[in-house]
């Protein structure tokens, strides 16, 4: 028979471990949530557009870079009207204005945030880490469409404009060559 404090220690114990174990697996668990549901402006990974229903909506891109990042980084075109269900292509610039080379990676969001489910990316640039030479400057398109299905949903019905945002972080080659 097992004493009242060792099974307490037991049991303990196996919160502890249980705790530490969702801990250790809500950072993933959060992002393949927000993948799947588009929470927080985050956008859908595809392979082809749907094709166009006829409806039309403006995309808006904006871009940034962290600080420290030594790029000009902007898009060709502010925005962009576009067909629902038909695939787009935008284009963004960056040119490295340090004296070496730079290497940057691009997070990005979608607002408003309810779209995000409904924004798909075929192709885009911030899905791999950039490097710039010295004074290089690179074009970087991402091809896109947004999904018909935004045109029955209640929550996104007065959408008439979609921000695709980007920001480009340095990345610490460093860590990176290891």
């Amino acid at each position: 028979m097992i004493s009242r404090n060792l099974r307490t220690a037991i049991l303990a114990g196996i919160g502890v471990c249980s705790m530490g174990g969702l801990g250790f697996a809500a950072v993933p668990l959060y992002k393949m949530f927000c993948d799947v549901t588009g929470l927080n402006g985050t956008t859908q990974r595809g392979t082809r557009a749907p094709g166009t229903t006829g409806q039309k909506i403006t995309v808006a891109f904006d871009s940034n870079t962290a600080k420290g990042l030594p790029w000009k980084f902007e898009p060709e075109r502010r925005a962009d009207t576009i067909d629902v269900g038909g695939r787009d292509m935008a284009f963004f610039t960056a040119t490295n204005t340090s004296n070496k080379p730079v290497t940057g990676t691009a997070t990005f969001n979608v607002t408003p945030t309810t779209a995000g489910k409904y924004f798909t990316k075929i192709q885009c640039f911030c899905f791999t880490q950039q490097t710039l030479d010295a004074g290089q400057t690179m074009r970087m398109p991402v091809i896109f469409y947004v999904d018909p299905a935004i045109l029955n949903d209640p929550d996104t019905k007065d959408v008439q404009e979609i921000t695709l945002s980007y920001t480009f972080y340095p990345v610490d080659s460093a860590k990176t060559a290891s």
